[in-house]
């Protein structure tokens, strides 16, 4: 339930005003909730494991938290340039796979808008496998918006998300920002926050789950001892 999706012409225009003021001020959603997983970390820290690394930005914030670091990611450009960014370096270490195909243990498992690209039930119990007793999943997600209540939380997220692009970005850009990198893969969210509510229940039992402004939610579990 988008917005700029309502049909009436005073919302979706005041949609249009909206994204051209995040288009001039822009600042990533995903990179906000860092601060939230960083806070959230377990007190034993040997092995961490960053699914759906990207270019690797979580991965330089665990590095130095962690005596090591693992990131995969299931896309190979990306997958390159978070390798490359990590070349030599001894704790942080880059592979091109997909999440299923992982193994071993780790301390922490966190997942940033990557969970709706997963099968959402069989991705929570392979993390849960994956996880050291005391060992915590922290996952950043999104969901498709399709009750009333979801259009409660992404309405006054779309107010407030130009003033925080204009505090944290002043400068307005002039045209799309380009780092020579490539384009992250995108997809829609499948899942809604229901459905996510519902699989979380069954695996991992005991977890938060919280809905958050900017369009997220965020859902936190430790595997008992």
């Amino acid at each position: 339930m988008d917005i700029r999706t309502v049909p009436n012409p005073i919302v979706r225009a005041g949609g249009r005003w909206l994204r051209r003021v995040n288009d001039r001020h822009p600042w990533s959603h995903n990179d906000h909730f860092h601060g939230w997983i960083l806070r959230r970390l377990p007190t034993r820290r040997r092995r961490a494991l960053d699914v759906g690394c990207g270019a690797g930005l979580l991965l330089s914030r665990l590095r130095g938290r962690f005596d090591e670091a693992l990131g995969v990611e299931a896309d190979a450009a990306m997958a390159g340039v978070a390798t490359e960014r990590f070349a030599g370096d001894p704790v942080v270490s880059v592979r091109h796979a997909r999440f299923e195909k992982v193994d071993g243990t780790f301390d922490t498992i966190t997942m940033v808008a990557v969970l709706h690209h997963l099968p959402l039930e069989a991705s929570l119990r392979h993390a849960a496998e994956l996880l050291e007793p005391g060992g915590r999943l922290l996952v950043v997600g999104l969901a498709r918006a399709e009750t009333l209540t979801d259009l409660a939380w992404d309405l006054p997220s779309s107010l407030l998300n130009p003033l925080v692009g204009m505090v944290r970005h002043p400068r307005p850009v002039t045209a799309p920002v380009d780092d020579g990198g490539p384009p992250l893969p995108m997809r829609d969210p499948a899942e809604t926050f229901a459905d996510i509510s519902r699989a979380v229940r069954r695996v991992p039992p005991g977890a938060r789950l919280r809905r958050r402004l900017f369009f997220r939610y965020t859902l936190e579990w430790t595997r008992p001892v």
